[in-house]
């Protein structure tokens, strides 16, 4: 299969993958550095429990007591499935269950957390299905919790990049995903102690651990072949990869080789930093020297926290932006900042209402509140056009007044010149016919 991104104009040329599909997604930004066949549907096996966890951190509290039913243990092949060895009827906590589910990769936790969750794993898959589309997904239908092979349980490596964006920003479901090994300890509800031992070959300690790794997930079944979503961190710059149907031990070195493109080929560039344009795609950026009220503050300000991400032989100034005040991304924002490089998204930045007594983000970014908020280039160039116009219809009425007062004149001017003219008629008649009447 062909690496899309590898025809990107004067973008850095990616390593060949043996992964039918994969993907190198920049995190914060969402961004796509690397691109292979990353929209084909594709069986994601075990990868989906990311979206399984994702969804129990959002709704559970992690000491929920989480009951174990027949249906949830008995489902599953203890032979050839990945599992903890819970029993059935046993109780562990919500907490204990997603480092089941993440480092031992246990089916039958997923089917239990899904049950805890939606009262059913066919109930549950519906909510997936909700959540994978509110994260952006396009590509993806599952059908349940834990990746068992079903028709109609598939996802494209472009998916599961986004369900990982939202993943691997909760630090408790990265530290979950990077450990290698986890005890559940024998108590009043589980009748032996369970250890757990992940299979994940990047993590610490393993065979191909890579040092700045965030989290991973492995996946397998003979229909997906090897699945793998993984994160990793260096310089600033979080990188997300999907690889999937890949042979092994190919899902990890390629994942290695694809971190390592990302991070000596791209860096991350804040926008607040590197802007010194008041415009952006011809709209007036609302940004001044000096408020109504004399305050230096910026009226509207660039997240000061917002990046992109480009290659190291491209600068900012090769970028090109447009602003959008229409459903603005990032808490607060009342626009956003889309910037692209030679046609490719990477990155945007938020736009936010600054107070200008205080010079920090106005509560709630609302610039219809009390608080007035005044673009005095705006104003000023407001003031001058009314102004000239003012001058303008002066003069044009003076004109005006001048030529009808002129042609007043000139009026009178002929009515006396021919008063005279009659007068003159009259006497030289007169003289000529004294008494003629």
């Amino acid at each position: 299969m062909p690496v899309e991104s590898n025809e990107w104009e004067n973008w850095p040329a990616g390593p060949a993958v043996s992964a039918e599909s994969a993907i190198l997604m920049e995190a914060e930004t969402g961004a796509i550095l690397y691109e292979k066949n990353v929209h084909e549907a594709l069986y994601p096996a075990s990868i989906t429990k990311i979206l399984t966890a994702l969804i129990t951190m959002e709704q559970c509290s992690l000491d929920e007591m989480v009951t174990y039913s027949n249906e949830a243990v008995s489902s599953i092949n203890w032979q050839t499935d990945s599992n903890i060895g819970i029993q059935a009827g046993e109780q562990i906590t919500v907490e204990q269950s997603l480092y089941g589910l993440l480092v031992g990769s246990a089916n039958e936790v997923a089917n239990a957390l899904a049950e805890h969750i939606s009262g059913s794993v066919d109930a549950f898959a519906e909510r997936m299905n909700e959540r994978a589309r509110e994260l952006g997904c396009v590509d993806s239908h599952f059908a349940n919790a834990n990746g068992i092979f079903d028709e109609n349980h598939y996802t494209s490596a472009y998916d599961m990049a986004q369900i990982a964006r939202a993943f691997f920003s909760n630090d408790l479901l990265c530290k979950m995903s990077g450990t290698a090994t986890y005890t559940i300890p024998r108590s009043d509800t589980v009748s032996r102690e369970l250890f757990i031992s992940s299979k994940n070959k990047l993590l610490a300690g393993k065979e191909y651990a890579y040092e700045y790794l965030v989290g991973s997930k492995t996946g397998y079944t003979s229909e997906a072949r090897q699945t793998l979503v993984s994160c990793a961190q260096k310089d600033g710059m979080k990188l997300i990869c999907v690889v999937m149907k890949e042979e092994a031990p190919s899902q990890f070195t390629d994942t290695i080789e694809l971190f390592n493109y990302g991070f000596s080929s791209f860096r991350m560039v804040n926008v607040a930093d590197a802007d010194s344009r008041y415009t952006v795609g011809n709209e007036i950026f609302f940004e001044s020297d000096a408020d109504i009220f004399g305050s230096s503050s910026p009226l509207l300000s660039i997240d000061p926290s917002d990046s992109i991400v480009l290659p190291n032989t491209a600068a900012y100034e090769d970028t090109a932006s447009s602003l959008s005040y229409e459903n603005p991304e990032g808490e607060d924002a009342i626009a956003e900042i889309s910037f692209s490089y030679n046609g490719i998204y990477v990155g945007s930045a938020a736009v936010h209402v600054v107070d200008a007594a205080s010079g920090h983000t106005a509560a709630g970014g609302d610039p219809s509140s009390d608080r007035i908020y005044i673009n005095v280039r705006l104003v000023l160039f407001s003031v001058i056009a009314v102004y000239l116009f003012l001058n303008f219809l002066v003069w044009l009425i003076t004109l005006l007044h001048n030529y009808s007062f002129s042609s007043q004149r000139k009026d009178r001017r002929r009515r006396r010149r021919r008063h005279s003219r009659e007068s003159i008629d009259y006497d030289r008649y007169s003289r000529k016919d004294p008494e003629g009447f």
